[in-house]
């Protein structure tokens, strides 16, 4: 998928939400425990009654990874099931990956060769022969760590060094690397009143903002200091929407959260 694509999605949906798939076996209705899969069974239906209100998803490879097998197989089923059914949905692949060049070559060919996800997180701590094997993938998506949503953000990323703060810097740098055009950023929400001066430093790149709804970051703020001509923004919500409901309407419960975040945005692209 290219950006062009994205964003002709955003404007035909009228959203730039993007949900969280974040499965946790105890928070999920009892029932269905019982089918072969759950995992994939609870995803499955959080995307059927939501597919028309989101433009991207996003499973965080943790809560897959902790049920061994198992959950591997769900997230491939999971995939599996967006890249035939709806493939105009971009695919994040939350695995917040980043090593020695060879280590990071092969983490990229599990994501998108193998995965076929469209984009992947990536933490930019080990630099730039870290990142640039993703970034030879020239059709998919490499999305950096640059200023995050958790309380520890403070410990690092927003240290001066030389006069600017970490996350500038990494901003700046990674600007610098081989297709570099296909970059996008996490930044979390509740980092809103940071955006003006991102979006001087990255003035185009598409923003993955976690931390609406949950943990307390505000759409509003958000779209007035990062939304570009282009939207320029992909705004995820995982627990407020997949457990709005932990019974059997679950799924209608989850279309009825994203519903609401659709409406905001779409009254913020009308402006």
């Amino acid at each position: 998928m290219t950006t062009t694509q994205l964003v002709t999605e955003i404007r035909k949906k009228q959203s730039f939400l993007c949900i969280g798939l974040d499965v946790d076996l105890k928070k999920i209705p009892e029932y269905l425990l019982d089918t072969d899969d759950p995992i994939f069974e609870f995803n499955k239906a959080i995307i059927e009654t939501t597919h028309h209100l989101a433009v991207a998803y996003k499973p965080n490879t943790a809560f897959y990874e902790a049920y061994g097998i198992k959950g591997w197989q769900a997230l491939e089923k999971t995939i599996q099931y967006l890249n035939k059914n709806y493939p105009e949905i971009f695919t994040i692949a939350d695995a917040k990956r980043g090593d020695i060049g060879n280590t990071s070559s092969m983490y990229a060919k599990a994501f998108f060769e193998d995965l076929a996800f469209d984009s992947v997180t990536v933490a930019p701590y080990m630099g730039k022969d870290s990142v640039e094997p993703f970034l030879a993938f020239e059709d998919k998506y490499t999305i950096l760590l640059a200023l995050t949503s958790n309380e520890g953000a403070f410990d690092f990323q927003t240290k001066t060094i030389e006069g600017k703060e970490m996350y500038k810097h990494v901003l700046e740098i990674s600007k610098q690397w081989k297709n570099s055009k296909n970059l996008m950023y996490v930044v979390g929400a509740t980092k809103a009143s940071f955006l003006a001066e991102i979006r001087e430093i990255i003035p185009e790149s598409f923003l993955l903002v976690p931390g609406v709804g949950a943990q307390g970051g505000n759409l509003q703020d958000v779209c007035t200091y990062g939304m570009t001509k282009n939207v320029g923004l992909l705004i995820n919500s995982s627990r407020g929407i997949i457990y709005a409901s932990r019974e059997a309407d679950f799924a209608s419960a989850a279309a009825k959260k994203a519903k609401e975040l659709q409406q905001q945005m779409a009254a913020i692209l009308a402006k």
